[in-house]
């Protein structure tokens, strides 16, 4: 087997490193000692910080994107359960990987847009897909009579996807997976309640 190039360490251990320690506390000699190379390897792989936490963001969405075309996206599946399996995936992801660490894309809306235009548009594009798949699937249940007919489903879409990220962002500062348990347990027994027969 191959080992890795210094650039797929330096992406690997590097979104490791920026999710603990978030885009403004995380300096390229951290990354580059995660990665057990060089600096100069990092200068010759990457232009500037900035570019690099471009990279490890695409890495980090695209997982993300796999998550979605299983969940969201996936029409065998009924579409208030794909709405649920996607949040369940999200919180055993966060809690695999250390509920502290949080969401790649949630820690760089609140660390990295003040310094950076380009991740803070890519982040919308990020976010609208991400809603506009929420939306995908409220419309299906609404379609299908699982939910009652609802008047804006964007806006519904809008506000699961950020109070999702406000819960994730709670259970990162109490260590704990009961905030994203509370949201769901919100959302499910209010908001998205099954269309009565």
């Amino acid at each position: 087997m191959l080992k890795p190039s210094n650039r797929e360490k330096l992406l690997t251990e590097g979104l490791r490193v920026v999710q603990e320690l978030g885009f403004s506390g995380a300096s390229v000699r951290d990354i580059t000692r995660a990665a057990n190379v060089s600096l100069g390897s990092f200068t010759s792989h990457f232009s500037s910080k900035e570019a690099f936490c471009i990279e490890i963001l695409e890495i980090y969405f695209e997982r993300l994107n796999e998550l979605i075309a299983e969940t969201l996206r996936n029409d065998a599946l009924a579409p208030l359960l794909r709405i649920a399996v996607y949040f369940d995936r999200n919180e055993s992801v966060i809690d695999a990987n250390g509920i502290q660490s949080g969401c790649l894309i949630g820690n760089f809306s609140a660390d990295s847009t003040e310094h950076s235009a380009a991740i803070r548009s890519r982040l919308i594009e990020m976010f609208g897909y991400i809603q506009e798949s929420l939306k995908y699937c409220l419309d299906a249940a609404v379609a299908v009579g699982e939910l009652a007919p609802v008047e804006d489903t964007d806006e519904l879409a809008a506000y699961l996807f950020s109070s999702f990220q406000g819960a994730i962002l709670r259970a990162k500062v109490e260590h704990s997976v009961g905030p994203m348990r509370r949201f769901k347990n919100v959302v499910f027994s209010r908001l998205l309640v099954k269309k009565a027969a």
